[in-house]
């Protein structure tokens, strides 16, 4: 829950930031940066403990998946507006989640979580139908399958080494492939104008600022406690219920881009499809 808190905030904050994907990298850059010492104290505490090989090829294929799954989300909110592209992303990861749960991990639902799923549907549906062009419903879903993909391998590897230390491989290898995949995009002439470099954010800061920093670095703390809650709460519960719990922002988050942001186009059906699809998301927990 806690965990939800957070990640909704930060997500908030990426899409008002005016350049999502630089604001990921100074973000998790800082992150990086600020957990190597700690998970260096962390290390020497905990009597030196070793990452096995299985854990940190798992760290690395979560690394490369949550890559993709911030490129995608940066697409979708340069196109779409966040009471419809965090809908649509967060609730189709638990639902994809559930049945990776189903079918590999051999997990089962009850019946009211059968209709939990069907209540998944309909909402990120309801929040789906208000756009008009469409243009950030692909990444948005695809968003939802990337999450439920590093969802599903954190699973499995936060369970061969503590939460901390293979969240700290994790966030590491995540900084590294953002600033090469940026610069790769650079190199190719890849870039889509003003939304890829633009000269400053919406509120008015150059990307190099040290406001732009300070908001970075603000984010990347929500975003990674959030994330290392996540891993936490994965070591102890099966992943049909935390990936589904993380997922209660949804509602705050459609509620707030309505209300803040001024997306009022289809304001009500939006906000029942989250409603929606938040209480698929507690069928589905509980």
């Amino acid at each position: 829950m806690a965990a939800a808190a957070l990640h909704g905030t930060w997500n908030v904050l990426v899409k008002v930031s005016g350049d999502p994907i630089e604001t990921f990298r100074r973000s998790t850059t800082v992150a990086a940066v600020v957990a190597a010492p700690l998970a260096g104290v962390g290390w020497l505490i905990a009597g030196r403990p070793l990452l096995t090989p299985g854990a940190s090829a798992l760290a690395a294929l979560s690394a490369a998946l949550e890559l993709a799954y911030l490129w995608l989300l940066a697409v979708a909110y340069e196109r779409g507006e966040v009471s419809v592209v965090y809908p649509i992303a967060r609730g189709s990861a638990p639902l994809l989640a559930v049945l990776v749960g189903l079918g590999i991990l051999g997990e089962r639902l009850a019946p009211a979580q059968l209709v939990g799923v069907a209540l998944l549907l309909l909402g990120i549906l309801a929040v789906t139908l208000p756009q008009t062009s469409g243009r950030a419903t692909l990444p948005a879903l695809l968003t939802g399958v990337a999450i439920a993909a590093y969802t599903a391998v954190d699973r499995v590897g936060v369970r061969l080494s503590a939460p901390w230390l293979y969240g700290w491989l994790l966030v590491t290898l995540l900084a590294i492939g953002l600033w090469v995949s940026i610069w790769l995009r650079s190199a190719v002439g890849h870039r889509r104008g003003s939304p890829t470099n633009p000269t400053e954010t919406k509120d008015g800061d150059s990307p190099s600022s040290p406001m732009a920093w300070r908001r970075a670095a603000l984010i990347g703390m929500f975003m990674w406690t959030a994330y290392l809650l996540v891993l936490i709460a994965l070591s102890i519960a099966p992943l049909s219920v935390v990936a589904p719990v993380r997922e209660v922002s949804v509602v705050a988050v459609a509620v707030w881009g309505v209300w803040k942001l001024h997306e009022r186009q289809a304001a009500r059906m939006k906000l029942l499809g989250a409603s929606a699809t938040l209480v698929g998301v507690a069928l589905l927990a509980f």
